[in-house]
């Protein structure tokens, strides 16, 4: 497994197979220790129990009150707990991705922290693409990493092999919870018509283990089809680092970061995880390194 704080660089297979595939697996990736620190971590967080003080951007769960078999998420909760901020902002992470994505370097757009209970209602399958217009470019680098064993039945990620490469589409669906997770899919995508088109591929990786997706991609999860098993992933999705506001749309949540009249994103809340000149935002390690001295 590989520590967080070094940069890694894929093979030229790995890079040929996510440009073909607009995905890539990788069965070992997060360090044992950083997994199990991430464990110990889930059930306060989902307490609701902020490590900063701050709570994440968005939180799709509150005990008590969510029912039980929706897939519950937190989103940027990199500013809640800086355990998972040295996972989601790490050097490796951006790194990796980076050069998958053949671009300079990466800053966090947003990280994802997803839980998908015993018996847990699905997720729709979509395109990350189709929700950035906020940005210029559209453009997303994604690292999904398991903190428990995956199978097809667990509710895992799917994949459609090479649908990076088919039409944009918009915005549609239901996204927590859809009735028919491939409805949407079906809706807008000629290829999915056709049997023979739709190559739907279950990510099953041991705890530990990645995988990386371009933001075209069509990509969802059924439900989970057992009730002795839950799914956990801790996920960063990386922005090109040279990212800028849409002049002309905003997001609900996240254009509270934007500064009046400047397009440039700022540091303070994108911050840059890997650049390939070696540079990374300034602030970011010592941040982390103040919250494990704490």
């Amino acid at each position: 497994m590989s520590p967080p704080g070094r940069p890694l660089a894929p093979t030229t297979e790995q890079v040929e197979s996510y440009r073909a595939d607009g995905f890539l697996v990788v069965e070992d990736f997060l360090d044992h220790e950083e997994l199990e620190a991430l464990r110990d971590r889930w059930p306060a967080l989902f307490a609701h129990t902020w490590e900063t003080g701050v709570a994440p951007d968005e939180v799709n769960y509150t005990p008590g009150v969510t029912p039980p078999d929706l897939t519950r998420q937190l989103c940027n909760a990199w500013k809640a707990d800086r355990v998972v901020a040295a996972t989601t902002l790490s050097v490796r992470n951006a790194s990796f991705a980076a050069r998958l994505a053949g671009l300079d370097g990466l800053r966090i757009g947003q990280d994802n922290l997803i839980w998908k209970p015993p018996s847990g209602r699905p997720l729709l399958a979509h395109q990350d693409g189709a929700y950035l217009d906020w940005m210029v470019p559209p453009n997303m680098t994604t690292c999904w990493a398991a903190l428990d064993d995956t199978a097809a039945d667990t509710g895992t990620i799917y994949y459609v092999r090479g649908s990076h490469r088919w039409a944009r589409s918009p915005v549609g669906g239901e996204f927590h919870a859809p009735d028919d997770w491939l409805g949407h899919l079906r809706s807008v995508a000629p290829e999915a018509a056709d049997p023979g088109g739709l190559e739907l591929v279950p990510i099953e990786v041991p705890a530990g283990g990645a995988a990386f997706h371009d933001a075209w991609t069509w990509h969802g999860s059924p439900a989970n089809a057992r009730a002795d098993a839950e799914r956990r992933a801790v996920i960063s999705h990386f922005i090109d680092a040279a990212t800028r506001w849409s002049p002309d749309v905003a997001h609900p949540v996240y254009s509270r970061y934007r500064r009046p009249e400047e397009e440039e994103m700022d540091e303070a809340f994108f911050p840059v995880a890997w650049r390939a000149d070696g540079y990374r935002s300034p602030w970011l390690d010592r941040w982390l390194g103040a919250g494990a001295a704490g």
